[in-house]
């Protein structure tokens, strides 16, 4: 197997287990009561990381399915 595909496997599966850190960081944004923070705040905070994960679950299905999908030949 050539290393360099290794690493984009690699590099999907991270990439996949960002997207729920992403989501998951953004719901306890909007359900916490730890920080004292204007529930405003935390909105605006929030929104752009749900945002930013919906793209990312976009590109890493793109990448995994290059990376676990893709016919060998087409690399040659």
């Amino acid at each position: 197997m050539n290393s360099s595909k290794m690493y984009d496997k690699i590099f999907a599966i991270f990439g996949t287990m960002m997207v729920f850190f992403y989501f998951g960081l953004a719901i306890f944004l909007l359900t916490t009561t730890l920080f004292d923070i204007d529930k405003a705040l935390r909105i605006v905070l929030a929104v752009p990381l749900i945002v930013y994960a919906i793209y990312r679950v976009f590109v890493s299905y793109e990448k995994i399915k290059e990376s676990f999908f893709s016919k060998d030949d087409q690399e040659e």
